[in-house]
Order: C-alpha cells, then structure tokens, then sequence
C-alpha cells in the first residue's frame, strides 16, 4: 500500500477501536436499545429515528413499559422513560440533578438560534408566568376582536358557497395576529412588516436547530455563532419596536408609577423586567422573538389538529354550538364564559392527546449521576424525556386509547373532585402535551383561551368539512415533530 492507504487505513482502525472501547464503557450501555447500537451501525438508527419516530418510541414503550430504553441522536443518546409511573418519578427528580433549563439549551442551542441574551435573562418566560396569565381577563376582549377580524379577512365566504382553505397556514396567520394583539397591541400586530418578521422567525430557528443538531459537540460554539437568522431578525424588529420602546421606557421615567393608561401587554412586560437588569432594546426584542418562536406555530399546529377533527366528523359542530351559545349568552365573551366551555375544552384536549406537537416532553438533562428506582443509571451529560404520545396512547391510561372521543374529558369533569384535572391545560403523569410539573409550558394558560376562543368562532359562524367523503388526513412525522398535513384544504361555507 502507498503511504495514504497506510494512513487511511490506520485512521479506520483507529475510529472502528476507539468506538468499540467507548462503547464498551459507556454507562449507557447497560440501557435497552431501539435500532442498531454497534459502532457505526448506530448512525443507521439515526436515520431510522428520524424517519420512523414514532414507530421507535411505540416499539421502545411497548417492550420497556415500567423502565427506560434508548434511541440515537446524530450527537448523542436520548433515554426515554416508559410509563406514568416512570413520567412522575421524572418530574420529581431535582432541577440540579436533571435540569429542563439545561435540557433546552441542548436541544435548542438557543444562544446561537434564538436570542443569546435571553440565555441568560429568561425574561420573556418569568413574563409569561406572571403577568400575562395573571391579565387574561383583561386580554380576552382584545383577543376576541382580532380573531374575529382576521377571520373575516382571510375566510371570505358568501351565501351557501364552500370555498376551499389551507387549514395550517390560514391558522398560522390567526394565532399570529391573535397572539401578537396581546404581545405588541394596535396597530404593530396587524403590521404586514412585523407579522413577516416574526412569523419566519420560527423557520430560522428550526433551520438553525437542524444544522446544528449534525455539529459534533465540540464544533458548535464554532458554527453556532456564524449563524445570521436571529442577529438579522433581532435588526430588523429592532427598526419597528425601537422607537416604541424607548418612548414607553421614557414615559416609565417621567411618570414614576403613575401612568394611568400604562399599555396592558407583554412589550410592556418586558420593558419593566428588562428595566431590571439593563433596560436594553435588544433584550426586549428578542423577548418579543422568543415569546412568538415559543408559542405561534406550536399553537397553529394544535387548533390546526382540531379542525380537521371537526371537519372529518361534522356531527360534532351541533352539541358545541348549543354550549357555545347558551355560554354567551350568559357569560359573553370573557375569561369565564370560555372557562365554561367544557365540551369545547374537551374537544381540544383530546385533540391534543391524540395529537400533540411533539412526540416527547418532560425533557430533562442530567447533570448529576441519577438512578431511577427500576435501577437505571443516568450519568452526567445525558439526556432524559418521556414518550408523550406513546403515554397518550396507552390503553392503561384512556379506555379506547386509539379512538376521537372529543367529550371524554368533559364526561370526567362530571364529579366535583374531578373538575380541575381533566381541563385542557391540566397536566398529570399520563398527560403530558404540555409537559408535567413545575416546567410545565408556562404560556399553555394564555394559549388554551386563545385557541378556544379560535375554535368557538369558527363553530359559531362557518360549517365545516372536508371534499366529499375525505377522513381526517394523517399527520406528517419529521423526526418527532408532529405536523397537521401539510397543505390540507377544509372547506368553509359561512354557517347556514
């Protein structure tokens, strides 16, 4: 051989050793497998896991139920807890011992993807914990303006005609508007410009994550900060908000607490946290960013799953109108009468169960050695999550597991004790869309009403349902993301 086929050769045989040695003394080593775990031979399993996801978590629960097993990543291994048995002993496990925080970064990278100084600063989510779930009441009225409007302008519909809509889109565009009524107010949420910038802002995030999630560890800091999508964002959001904010940050100074027509929305939120800290434009607006990376396209994607519910079984619009209506009637549109919605509330969360954004949640990383009571031993580094939907489907946990049952949450609202833990943003260890615990989504409060709501107008107002005799278009399944079908159309007709 010539001297580069020595080298070559020696390189070979040098990765296919060093591999077996880690392998050989990895602690996670001992944990079950789903897909080939061999060196090497593991990266087919990564192919696998992204094409198959949710056949793999299935497959892995199924076997392990009561344990753990394990599935590959490009960069690492994800252990995945089986069970709501095991679904609870993760929550309870310490932040310091298997920190969510930690976790997110991982996945994320969100310092080079979202916003870097929120890294630091989560500001946005103490925002959405706090203020924002505390004025719900004072929100609900603007939310229901700008569903109805936006609704008005992108479903046109006249007499007894149906015209075809791309579900997913034309819901993406109500939840932004909605949502950004509430994070920016009049008029910036209706502006094409803003609606633009933040709307892609999810897409550059996911292309980020993408790219990154194929970086080995130890290059990322390197890549990472080459990256121009959230800088480029951040720059041209800062154009739009910049004069907002330092008008309001003025007005905070002068009137020293006593602003009587102080804006009620979370750019003002944001402004008081950041005062805080350093009072700085490009903390607020990534803030702005983040809060719509975290909450318009997963929200799009839920309402999105219940409308083609709805629209593969019409029969449901008839009970939901009647409760609908009888609640408005008493309570209107407010925080309250949405609350009493309790068939529309179990439509969504079932929806939810079977659906979902993500085929795992409760995802923690651990940054201490954790052994879970079946034994498991979790060695720093390692990140940990439970198989949501693998859990919703657990015939152990829902009777008929496999079937749209939209009213079986509001049937076991029926007893007192019963009330509170079965309504759409109630999590337990066999519910977990929302995640399960302290870290539980913080913004899930705000996004049941506003998605409610969404839901109510669209009952109220259009029948729906899909061309002929069409059923409810299967999901699309990139790696564990759960999407509504891509580009379905449900057809509208205004209410006749």
């Amino acid at each position: 051989m010539d001297t580069f086929s020595q080298y070559l050769y020696a390189f070979l045989c040098g990765t296919i050793v060093l591999s077996y040695i880690r392998r050989r003394y990895d602690p996670l080593n001992s944990i079950p497998t789903i897909g080939p775990s061999a060196p090497l031979l593991s990266y087919l399993g990564v192919y696998r896991y992204f094409r198959h996801a949710q056949d793999m978590l299935h497959e892995g629960y199924e076997k392990y139920k009561g344990s753990v097993f394990k599935v590959p990543r490009l960069d690492q291994w994800i252990v995945v807890v089986c069970g709501a048995k095991m679904n609870e002993e993760l929550r309870r496990v310490p932040e310091d011992e298997l920190s969510f925080l930690a976790a997110s970064e991982e996945l994320m990278q969100a310092k080079y993807t979202v916003a870097p100084l929120l890294a630091d600063h989560l500001i946005n989510v103490t925002v959405m914990r706090g203020q924002l779930t505390r004025n719900l009441a004072t929100l609900i009225p603007g939310i229901v303006d700008e569903i109805q409007t936006t609704l008005q302008d992108l479903i046109r519909v006249e007499g007894d005609e149906w015209v075809h809509i791309d579900a997913l889109q034309t819901m993406v565009k109500v939840v932004g508007r909605a949502s950004n009524r509430i994070f920016v107010g009049l008029p910036l949420s209706r502006n094409p410009s803003y609606l633009e910038i933040v709307m892609n802002f999810y897409l550059d995030v996911v292309k980020g994550m993408t790219i990154l999630s194929i970086v080995p560890k130890p290059l990322k800091p390197l890549v990472g900060p080459l990256f121009p999508w959230s800088r480029r964002a951040t720059r041209r959001l800062s154009v739009l908000l910049k004069p907002v904010i330092e008008e309001r940050q003025m007005m905070l100074r002068e009137r020293e607490g006593d602003w009587a027509d102080k804006p009620n929305d979370m750019l003002m939120w944001l402004i008081e946290e950041a005062g805080a800290i350093d009072g700085s434009v490009e903390l607020i607006v990534q803030g702005i960013l983040h809060s719509n990376f975290a909450s318009t396209h997963t929200s799009a994607i839920s309402i999105t799953h219940a409308l083609y519910h709805l629209a593969a079984e019409p029969k449901y619009l008839q009970p939901l109108r009647e409760e609908i209506e009888s609640v408005i009637a008493e309570y209107g549109w407010s925080k309250l009468g949405i609350g009493k919605m309790w068939q529309l509330d179990s439509f969504m969360r079932e929806s939810q169960r079977m659906n979902g954004a993500s085929a795992i949640s409760v995802i923690r990383k651990a940054l201490k050695d954790v052994t879970f009571s079946d034994g498991t031993h979790i060695p720093p580094g390692t990140l940990v999550c439970a198989a949501s939907t693998a859990t919703h489907y657990d015939e152990e946990n829902y009777v008929n597991a496999n079937v749209f049952d939209p009213f079986r949450f509001s049937k076991m609202r029926g007893e007192e004790s019963e009330r509170v833990k079965h309504q759409y943003v109630s999590t337990s260890a066999d519910y977990i869309a929302f995640g399960h615990g302290k870290h539980a989504c913080p913004g899930r409060f705000f996004a049941a009403y506003e998605l409610k709501a969404v839901l109510a107008h669209i009952i109220l107002n259009y029948d729906v349902k899909f061309e002929g005799e069409a059923t409810r278009p299967d999901n699309v399944w990139p790696g564990i993301t759960i999407i509504p079908a891509p580009g379905a159309k449900v057809m509208f007709r205004k209410r006749q």
